[in-house]
């Protein structure tokens, strides 16, 4: 296997694409934004902030308009897991797909096709297809959850792999904590603004805007250059998906860090779909107040890639459980509290240690993994935010026998229990740089 040179990543082009600060210690200044100064990452980044905003206005309007259609909780987690089997079932070829095609030609396909969808929805929305006079049209919706998982299965490794070909090695966590910077900003702008556009013009508004959103995206990536390719050689995909599983196989810190990631994703994301319940039912605070849940939310998520940006590259491993830790407390207090300022307070938190697991384990597995296997354990890392689905279906069967707040709280309380056992049993994790 062979690799063009990385002449596009920040730090081996000169001094304007370098990192441009010292990585000694926390400082929040110059080299907190350090991978802004690479032309190429800045035009990454602007395609991520259309994709960004359309993920996190969807994640507002798509649950808040099912559970308006069907007011089912068990529905929504259906609508997860219409999502999760394409995405899990296409994430290996995605990987395979990373390695041998031009990571900007997937990103444009997968960009465009979303663009399509939210299209679709819109119209369906505004020609009276979808809506509660039709009986069972919450079938456009679950439809439109399996070709996005089919996109998100096919396009994701390609979106996470192509930064460690646009960065340097030792810029990397400074990028992956600048785009989930970039994505929790959106996660207070967008929910708040898509609560608000929902009360005022309704779910079709908040579509047809995140079709431009998508729009913006395609445009940002069409003027990325081409990155390296790898070039792989011997079987066809099959043969190469089987040699990835064996490598992840035989490397016990990415397996590690894999099967802790997929622990606390499964444990900690249901509380995302089922907001609705939570500001519906339990908060009664409706879809603007649960718009304004996931902004604050996102606030204590800017806070923590803020820090993570700015820190050097040590103890990793250990910030990783500790974020994990947090965010299964502030989980456990935010399902039983059934005060207003109590949950903003503890939603924040619930932001933090959010953005601290994911950025830390994505930069992680990209810090070890070889260059050959990139896409492929990429792949298997978006699997598990597949498995999200299956963790939303379970907490939403259980949550219609015993209430969405044992449901998130109950698996909450598991995520500590993992976090602890990992701090106390899994020294290679903790001890990660």
């Amino acid at each position: 296997m062979k690799k063009e040179p990385d002449k596009y990543r920040g730090g081996d082009t000169g001094p304007g694409m370098g990192m441009g600060g010292d990585m000694g210690g926390f400082s929040l200044g110059r080299q907190t934004f350090s991978s802004f100064k690479n032309p190429v990452y800045r035009l990454y980044y602007g395609a991520m902030l259309g994709q960004w905003s359309s993920m996190n206005m969807q994640t507002i309007a798509r649950s808040y308009l099912i559970y308006d259609l069907t007011g089912s909780i068990a529905i929504l987690g259906v609508m997860a897991l219409a999502m999760t089997i394409p995405l899990l079932i296409l994430s290996l070829f995605g990987g395979v797909i990373a390695e041998r095609v031009q990571k900007k030609y997937v990103l444009l396909a997968g960009q465009a096709s979303s663009a399509v969808i939210s299209l679709g929805i819109a119209l369906s929305i505004t020609l009276g297809y979808l809506s509660t006079e039709i009986s069972g049209s919450w079938w456009i919706l679950i439809a439109a959850s399996v070709f996005q998982g089919i996109i998100m299965g096919l396009m994701m490794p390609s979106r996470q792999a192509i930064i460690r070909e646009i960065v340097s090695e030792e810029q990397l966590m400074n990028a992956v904590a600048l785009n989930n910077m970039g994505m929790n900003t959106l996660r207070i702008v967008a929910p708040a603004i898509t609560g608000r556009i929902i009360d005022a013009f309704g779910y079709a508004a908040v579509y047809y805007a995140m079709t431009g959103m998508y729009l913006m995206a395609v445009a940002f990536i069409a003027f990325m250059p081409l990155t390296s390719t790898m070039s792989v050689s011997g079987g066809g995909t099959l043969v190469d998906i089987k040699e990835g599983l064996k490598y992840i196989r035989h490397e016990p810190t990415i397996l590690l860090v894999l099967a802790f990631t997929l622990f606390a994703v499964i444990l900690s994301m249901p509380y995302m779909m089922l907001m609705p319940v939570f500001a519906v039912d339990i908060l009664k605070v409706g879809p603007k107040g649960g718009g304004d849940l996931m902004s604050v939310s996102g606030i204590g998520a800017i806070i923590g890639s803020l820090t993570l940006a700015s820190l050097p590259n040590k103890k990793r491993g250990l910030l990783l459980l500790a974020g994990s830790l947090l965010l299964g407390l502030a989980l456990v207090g935010f399902s039983f509290s059934t005060s207003w300022p109590l949950s903003l307070g503890l939603i924040a938190f619930v932001g933090l240690g959010s953005t601290a697991r994911m950025t830390l384990s994505n930069t992680l597995i990209q810090y070890y993994v070889d260059d050959d296997y990139r896409g492929r354990v990429m792949s298997i890392y978006m699997m598990e935010f597949g498995l999200m689905g299956f963790g939303v279906f379970a907490a939403s069967m259980l949550a219609e026998a015993m209430g969405a707040q044992w449901a998130v709280g109950g698996f909450a309380m598991v995520l500590v229990l993992v976090s602890l056992l990992a701090f106390a049993f899994v020294p290679r994790i903790r001890k990660l740089d």
